[in-house]
C-alpha cells in the first residue's frame, strides 16, 4: 500500500466514485488528478471538485497496472476456501477515505460459508459501516463481494450491510489503531 501522493493526467475518461456521497461522475480524459492512496487496488483521488474512488479496473486511465488483473486466486482443484481464508482475503479491501482494511476498521461481523442445493457453496457476509449515512456502503459492499468471488470453492457470494451492533472505534483491531494513530 503506498500513500505518496501524486498528481497524474488521466490518460481517457473514467466512472469515478464521489466520496463520501457515493454517486458516480465522469472524469475526463486529460483531467489532472491527485492520487492519495493506493488501497486494495483502488485508487483515492483529489480534484478541483472533490474526492473520488476509481475502481482497479480502470488503473489504466491513472497510468497504473492494475495488480487485480494480473492476480487469479481461483485454483482448479485447489481445496475450497475456509472462512477464515474469507477474512483474509477481505484485508484487501478499504473504505476510499480510511487508510485501515475493513477487517482491521472492525466492519465486517459475520463470514460464514454454507452448502446450499442449487447454488453451491454460498458465502454470507456481514458487514457495517463507520456511519450510517455513509453513501460508500454500496461501492465498498461490492468490493467485498468481489474478494469473496475470487476465491476458489466460492459459488456466490451474498454481502449485507447491517446496523446491528452499531459500529464503535472499540471494535478497530490493534493493528488499525496503530495504522490510524489511536495507540
Amino acid at each position: 500500500m503506498s500513500n505518496s501522493q501524486e498528481e497524474v493526467t488521466l490518460t481517457r475518461d473514467v466512472i469515478a466514485t464521489l466520496i463520501p456521497h457515493g454517486e458516480e461522475f465522469t472524469l475526463g480524459s486529460g483531467e489532472k488528478v491527485t492520487i492519495t492512496h493506493r488501497l486494495g487496488g483502488n485508487f483515492t483521488v483529489m480534484t478541483l471538485q472533490g474526492m473520488y474512488r476509481i475502481a482497479a479496473r480502470d488503473a489504466d486511465a491513472l497510468g497504473e497496472i492494475n495488480d487485480d488483473a494480473t492476480k487469479q486466486n481461483k485454483q482448479s482443484g485447489g481445496k475450497p476456501a475456509s472462512e477464515d481464508e474469507i477474512r483474509e482475503n477481505l484485508k484487501s479491501v478499504f473504505d476510499p477515505e480510511i487508510p485501515v482494511n475493513v477487517v482491521d476498521l472492525g466492519l465486517i461481523y459475520r463470514v460464514e460459508i454454507e452448502e446450499i442445493d442449487n447454488r453451491g457453496r454460498v458465502a454470507f457476509v456481514d458487514l457495517t459501516l463507520t456511519a450510517p449515512g455513509c453513501g460508500m456502503g454500496p461501492v465498498i459492499a461490492e468490493d467485498v463481494k468481489g474478494k469473496v468471488m475470487e476465491l476458489s470453492g466460492i459459488d456466490e457470494a451474498e454481502v449485507e450491510i447491517v446496523w446491528d451492533p452499531p459500529w464503535t472505534q472499540d471494535m478497530i483491531s490493534e493493528e488499525g489503531k496503530m495504522e490510524l494513530g489511536l495507540i
